[in-house]
């Protein structure tokens, strides 16, 4: 299942890596085909159970299928207003940018974490995937080897030194 995100502004140009789109348009695909049709066959098994007053297969099949189509919409102008990054090789490892590995090392405690800077959509901390719009993404986007990266986290101001860039 999707993750909970806010509602997508139609106008907002949405930049992503070629890597992200793709996944965007992969899952639109499987909801349109395979979601759809996942959700018509529980609505008709539910049906088949008689009185829809009190039927809870019935209630979870509809709200299943509301959120398919509320994450169809959502996909759709997702994937209407996004705009690739392409990579540029020449500068590639010279600064930060979407697409980048960064290597960092805490300067807290000396240890070594790397992350990947990836469009807003794209986001997943848990993977490695830093959004461009998030406080770390900002902070290090366009800065070099070498360079400080600070910002602000629940935990307090959090600073990294960047020791390498793919």
């Amino acid at each position: 299942m999707a993750k909970e995100e806010k509602a997508v502004d139609p106008n907002k140009e949405i930049i992503v890596t070629q890597e992200g789109y793709d996944n965007l348009v992969s899952e639109l695909e499987n909801l349109k085909t395979v979601g759809r049709k996942e959700v018509s066959a529980q609505l008709k098994e539910a049906i088949s159970y008689g009185d829809l007053s009190e039927n809870s297969e019935y209630e979870e099949a509809k709200n299943r299928q509301a959120f398919v189509e509320g994450r169809i919409l959502e996909l759709e102008i997702k994937v209407k207003n996004s705009k690739i990054v392409q990579e540029d090789k020449k500068s590639k490892g010279a600064s930060v940018q979407l697409g980048s590995v960064v290597t960092l090392i805490d300067q807290e405690d000396n240890t070594e974490e790397s992350f990947t800077l990836v469009g807003s959509t794209e986001g997943d901390p848990f993977a490695g995937k830093v959004s461009n719009e998030s406080p770390l993404g900002q902070a290090m986007a366009d800065k070099k080897v070498g360079d400080m990266v600070t910002y602000s986290a629940p935990k307090g101001t959090v600073s990294y030194k960047i020791k390498k860039i793919a």
